[in-house]
């Protein structure tokens, strides 16, 4: 009978274990999920011209020119907007990434999935091996 209470103890401790683990777990899912809706990236151009800021989904959240953009051609504009948003995304990608390694740790799987799926949505070039960088 003592072998069968002590079973017992024992899982009504695996169970209260694996309780708390899944809280844990739950509270740090919704840290995380809060803490990465908050985070912008933001980009200068190398002149100071053009000013990006992205939000968590890499969308652009607000956009600065100074007034010297008019003495250039829209072209060039356009272009230094497109690669200001390219270093803002890789800017945005570097703080979810700091954020999720700590907020879940290094190596956890859930974690990295997190980071790969951003760094896909940020960086579409990332699986074309001759895209121009």
């Amino acid at each position: 009978m003592w072998a069968d209470d002590a079973a017992l103890d024992a899982a009504d401790r695996r169970l209260d274990e694996w309780e708390t683990s899944l809280a844990e777990q739950a509270s740090r899912a919704t840290t995380l999920s809060t803490r990465l809706r908050a985070i912008t990236g933001t980009a200068t151009s190398p002149d100071g011209a053009v000013e990006v800021t992205v939000d968590s989904n890499g969308l652009l959240a607000d956009l600065r020119l100074d007034e010297r953009i008019r003495q250039q051609s829209a072209t060039r504009t356009a272009r230094q907007i497109t690669d200001t948003t390219r270093v803002a995304h890789a800017d945005l990608l570097k703080r979810l990434t700091g954020t999720t390694v700590e907020i879940l740790g290094a190596g956890d799987p859930t974690g990295q999935a997190i980071i790969d799926s951003y760094r896909r949505r940020l960086d579409p070039t990332e699986d074309e091996p001759h895209a121009r960088r």
